[in-house]
């Protein structure tokens, strides 16, 4: 129900700050649907993470993204590049919407185990999703921040760092953890983490 209810206030919110639908903005509306499909249909977790420092982290890294657009509202921003920021946050659009429906079932907000997805982008990073929302942050920065969304990209990102390790305690409880690890070494980033 926590999937299914933070989906549906996700894309409620979408729709409505979302002053005109670029191709990014279409594929995250089409993401959110399928999230909302999967909340329906996914097997329950053999593990999962309910304390408070994952949960924090959860509602952290849901809120900060629209805790930006709110900002970008009340306080003008910094335009860099907006034609750069337009691109890396489509390609980080269609990365999120490929590891999604890769991950499929398995996906869910909190760490937990249903399974490990190790085929097309989970097979040359362990978390392709989030790597998805750092270049997507960035192109949303290139096109406008300020010092309060850098402020929120910074705590959004803390709250991925510490989901990844949260999520890497309780997948390691499956049977193909380790010669996963063993064959994608980098967490977020090929080659450096």
């Amino acid at each position: 129900m926590l999937l299914f209810g933070a989906a549906l206030a996700e894309l409620i919110i979408l729709i409505r700050l979302t002053p005109s639908f670029e191709l990014a903005d279409w594929i995250y509306l089409l993401q959110h649907l399928v999230v909302l499909g999967i909340a329906l249909t996914r097997p329950p977790a053999a593990a999962q993470d309910h304390s408070l420092p994952a949960s924090l982290a959860v509602a952290v890294s849901l809120t900060y993204p629209y805790a930006q657009i709110i900002c970008l509202q009340w306080m003008t921003g910094q335009v860099e590049w907006p034609e750069g920021g337009l691109v890396l946050v489509t390609l980080a659009a269609g990365l999120s919407l490929l590891s999604l429906l890769l991950i499929g079932r398995l996906f869910g907000l909190r760490p937990a185990l249903r399974g490990l997805a190790t085929r097309g982008p989970y097979g040359l990073v362990r978390h392709p999703m989030y790597l998805a929302y750092v270049v997507g942050d960035i192109g949303y920065s290139l096109q406008e921040w300020n010092i309060g969304t850098a402020l929120m990209v910074m705590a959004g990102w803390a709250s991925l760092l510490y989901r990844i390790r949260a999520e890497e305690r309780v997948l390691s409880q499956d049977s193909g953890w380790h010669a996963y690890v063993g064959t994608v070494r980098y967490r977020l980033v090929p080659g450096v983490w």
